[in-house]
Formats: C-alpha cells, structure tokens, sequence
C-alpha cells in the first residue's frame, strides 16, 4: 500500500562549520489518529499557510530527508493526494486505533532498507526546517543511537534514532509506553541538543 518513490536530499548544514553531511535518513510522520481531542482533522488544518501535513512533508525535505513515509489510518482518503504531491510515501494503518505504537511501527516496516538514521515526529507537532535541520546534524555529527532534542529540560521532538535500532522499535507495545522502552534500554546512549526555541515541545493534541 506504499505510494511513489523516493527523492534524495542533500542534507543542508546549520551547525556553522561549513561542513556537508550525508546520509540516508527517513522520517516517519505519524498521521492516523482521529484527531478526537482537539474534533477536527489535524492534518488538513492550516499551519503556516499550507494544510497541516504539508507543511510537515516539505518541511522535512527542505531540511535534508531523504524520505518521508507518512502513516495514515483514519480519513486517509482526505490526505493521500497531499502527500503524493509531494514525493513522499505513504502508509495504510488498518489498526490505528490500537494505539500510537502500531503507526510507528507501520511506518518503520515501510521506510528503505538503505535507511541509516529513523527520525519520529507526529503530525501535530509542526516543525520549522532549520530546527530539523540542526537535529540532523547534531545527530549524525555525535553519532548517536538517539538524539532528543531539549528545550529549558523538557524534552521534545522531533527524535532521531539510528536504524540499528530498527528491530527493537518493531517490538514496541502499548502496555510496555512504547519509544519510552527505546529510551529506557538505552539511556546511556541518548544524545540530547539544546534547542532554545520552545517550539520543540509544541503539541497540538494538547491543546
């Protein structure tokens, strides 16, 4: 249930050393929910004068992914022409409703198996592309498991874990807090970059 291909980026370089990265980095951007909370459908709202997700598919792209897997479950029909537009994929959760863990997963099952580095981000958690941008890099020039990004000790996304990791994040459950397991088998191995912009704790289903 995979749509078109994928386009590789070359990752642009925020940290001020003038110094290119590449690598293959694929983000999954969690779209399946029912948006019941907040009572309308999170990814067509309007953020920053385009519909929700595709703000966040161009976004990472302008940032230095090199592909974008969206999972989609409830109301799918509405955004899949979205995304495609965009050169990004697309994934079809059939069980959503079981909880945030079964689109993770979904969406890592779908990304390329040439992926070396995951990043997490839901799609109400809208995000500028330096901001990816700086995580990327700080990501990839620690060589870190994980990288988290911290905003005035609160911790937020989006979050990067390298694709060795793949396997555990395949066994993630609801009874076990899901990405909370990743981070507690691996606590010593979590990077985290001070990002002074709160906007890495922005949440919409909070609101």
């Amino acid at each position: 249930m995979i749509v078109c291909g994928c386009i590789s980026f070359l990752i642009k370089d925020y940290s001020g050393d003038n110094r290119k990265l590449m690598a293959y980095v694929s983000a999954v951007v969690i779209a399946a929910g029912e948006s019941s909370r907040m009572g309308r459908f999170k990814p067509l709202l309007q953020w920053d004068g385009l519909p929700m997700i595709e703000f966040q598919i161009s976004s990472l792209f302008e940032a230095g992914v090199t592909e974008v897997v969206v999972v989609v479950g409830h109301n799918h029909e509405s955004i899949v022409g979205n995304i495609s537009s965009l050169g990004a994929k697309y994934v079809i959760n059939e069980y959503y409703r079981d909880g945030k863990t079964t689109s993770i997963k979904a969406g890592i099952s779908s990304i390329s198996p040439d992926c070396e580095e995951i990043l997490l981000l839901a799609v109400d958690q809208p995000r500028p592309p330096d901001i990816i941008a700086n995580i990327i890099s700080s990501h990839l020039q620690s060589n870190a498991l994980i990288t988290s990004p911290v905003y005035q000790d609160r911790g937020g996304h989006p979050i990067m874990v390298s694709s060795s990791l793949r396997p555990d994040l395949g066994l993630i459950t609801e009874s076990r807090q899901g990405i909370r397991e990743i981070f507690q088998s691996h606590s010593d191995d979590i990077h985290r970059i001070k990002i002074d912009n709160p906007i890495i704790c922005l949440d919409l289903n909070n609101f």
